[in-house]
């Protein structure tokens, strides 16, 4: 059983920064990939970005360019380097993580862009 922690949301203005953390109770370094996952309110859960055991990120058009993810395995982390926020980057954001052949989910953390 895998634990998912995520910290780091919180009110932004549109065009600020914001970084967000996933702290696993599990080995980062063994699993299969791991991602950022978001889900506005009336939306349907949509992949912000994902990084495999190797190490190569993904990204959806949405975000490329403006997002990065990167994962420390030493402290078992996935972050999400988030800039340029736009109001339609506002939702509840979800640090999954896949080991063997379970998915493991977050409890999500808020995301708010407003001025």
């Amino acid at each position: 059983q895998v634990q998912l922690v995520e910290s780091g949301g919180g009110l932004v203005h549109p065009g600020g920064s914001l970084s967000l953390a996933c702290e696993a109770s599990g080995s980062i370094f063994s699993a299969v990939a791991m991602g950022w996952y978001r889900q506005a309110p009336g939306k349907q859960r949509e992949l912000v970005a994902s990084i495999t055991y190797s190490g190569s990120p993904i990204y959806s058009d949405s975000v490329k360019g403006r997002f990065l993810i990167s994962r420390d395995s030493a402290k078992n982390t996935l972050y999400l380097q988030m800039n340029s926020l736009k109001p339609e980057d506002a939702a509840v954001y979800y640090c999954r993580g896949i080991w063997g052949a379970r998915v493991y989910w977050g409890q999500g953390t808020q995301v708010t862009v407003s001025s």
